[in-house]
């Protein structure tokens, strides 16, 4: 149990061991018979490390997340496949490193108009978890961003998903007054590639007339499908996807106003844009309260990728951001609460990676892994209601194509090894050395040697990318023959 920590506890509940849960579980001990748990899993967008004050943010109070963190796990070591938003979540949802199918860089805004790359998105033969679930008859809801492709083939009602309140592309506009008067601009133009966070937002297919801050909206909306799947006979699983705090920085004026002791004006925006999304969170939990489901939801909340530096977003103590190979551009804030499954007031350091969301949630919902179904991640559940690691020996992967080059790290229980900028491979003890300051690589050249061949290896997956962000990093991708993984993987 050396993984787990005390933390203050907001009002007190019997701690009951892992193994001791999932028996009363199984037997249906708890609510006279066996129930399998709901799922919400709460993603923020560019949220950095250091941003929620149950992470140790100094500047930004997130009450209703603080509770749920105190009632629940903190999971201090948790990892996004990649320092970006648009792999980050395809990696997450498929269970596997987005490197593997061809998809390691962002979707374009259609305001680009590249055709070819506007009919792509996540692989049909890459089943989501939410498939798995719907399949496992779990009634399924999607409420936010997407950014997974917008064409039939990939819409989130083809993807696992019941229903789908939100918008397809990278991000939005939170003022509907302001983003539905630019779109009719550039309709009334004849512009047929419009920015996609102008475009209205959508349930089911059908366009909507929204009139609230997109954020409050979202809430709005994960509330309706608690209470709509609350009337069903079958258990429910809520991805509920913000796009805050992601640019454009914008924020309701009451909400700033209470952030007006933080002096530059992008973090006060940023502080009361995560204002709002603590309050939905709150929304959420007491609709939960008001169906009676909070006792048997399991509620995941975290974030797709590091805070942006430039942007409002902190990271610390972390090094980097998002987009960064250091810590700060892939680790999260995250914790677990589950009432029935979940310790109260305890941390979890052991290193996990949200590739183990699938096999996880697969198990929790006694669902069954299509045939053939490549994973990278691990079913944590057993080691982590034990409070011991489930990726004892296991690496976590990291990597970002730049121009001419290619970052990489990779996590290996306490150990971290970077190569960044094509300079020196560097390895630090994560257990000890959070800001990655202190560089090991000369007293442990061998360890630096044998993971990067894990690296190395691991690259040899990859396929083709098959889609760039914009037409001129696709055509520098050709002209600088990239990857040119001989080069990142060589060790002086």
């Amino acid at each position: 149990m050396e993984a787990f920590k005390s933390k203050p506890l907001i009002g007190f509940r019997l701690f009951l061991p892992g193994m001791l849960v999932q028996l009363l579980l199984a037997t249906g001990l708890f609510a006279g018979e066996a129930e399998r748990p709901n799922i919400i899993l709460i993603l923020c967008d560019d949220l950095g490390y250091a941003d929620v004050s149950f992470n140790g943010s100094p500047d930004i109070r997130t009450p209703e997340l603080d509770k749920l963190a105190e009632q629940g796990t903190v999971l201090t070591s948790a990892y996004n496949i990649h320092p970006f938003c648009g792999p980050s979540r395809m990696g997450l949802m498929t269970g596997r490193y987005p490197h593997e199918f061809g998809a390691p860089f962002n979707l374009p805004n259609l305001s680009h108009g590249i055709e070819e790359y506007n009919r792509l998105g996540v692989p049909v033969n890459e089943p989501l978890f939410s498939t798995v679930l719907q399949d496992a008859g779990y009634y399924t809801g999607i409420v936010g961003k997407w950014h997974m492709g917008i064409t039939a083939p990939y819409h989130p009602n083809n993807r696992g998903f019941d229903d789908f309140y939100g918008f397809l592309g990278g991000g939005h506009n939170y003022f509907p007054e302001q983003f539905k008067a630019a779109y009719e601009r550039q309709v009334a133009a004849g512009n047929k590639h419009i920015f996609d966070y102008l475009l209205p937002l959508e349930h089911n297919g059908q366009e909507v007339d929204e009139t609230e801050y997109i954020t409050d909206a979202l809430s709005r909306e994960a509330v309706r499908f608690i209470k709509d799947a609350a009337t069903k006979d079958q258990p429910f699983f809520l991805y509920l996807a913000y796009n805050a705090p992601h640019t454009p920085l914008e924020a309701k004026e009451e909400d700033i106003a209470l952030y007006s002791h933080i002096k530059d004006e992008k973090r006060r925006v940023y502080a009361a844009m995560v204002h709002s999304v603590d309050e939905g969170v709150g929304r959420v939990v007491e609709a939960l309260g008001e169906v009676g489901k909070l006792d048997n939801t399991l509620i995941i909340f975290l974030s797709d990728n590091g805070g942006r530096l430039d942007q409002g977003g902190a990271n610390q103590p972390l090094r980097g951001g998002k987009g960064d190979t250091w810590e700060g551009g892939f680790r999260t804030p995250m914790f677990f609460h589950w009432p029935k499954g979940v310790a109260a007031g305890q941390t979890y350091d052991h290193p996990v990676s949200t590739l183990d969301f699938y096999p996880t949630f697969a198990r929790l919902a006694g669902a069954d892994i299509p045939e053939g179904k490549e994973l990278d991640g691990v079913d944590l559940w057993d080691a982590f209601t034990a409070g011991e690691s489930a990726r004892k020996g296991k690496t976590i992967y990291v990597m970002r194509h730049r121009l001419g080059y290619t970052d990489v790290g990779a996590r290996q229980d306490n150990w971290k090894v970077i190569r960044v900028y094509n300079r020196p491979w560097k390895l630090f003890d994560m257990s000890k050395d959070l800001g990655e300051t202190k560089d090991l690589s000369k007293k442990h050249p061998e360890l630096v040697r044998s993971i990067a061949k894990e690296l190395e290896a691991w690259s040899r997956t990859h396929t083709e990318p098959k889609w760039h962000h914009e037409l001129p990093a696709r055509d520098k991708w050709y002209d600088k023959e990239m990857p040119r993984f001989d080069e990142t993987f060589q060790i002086d």
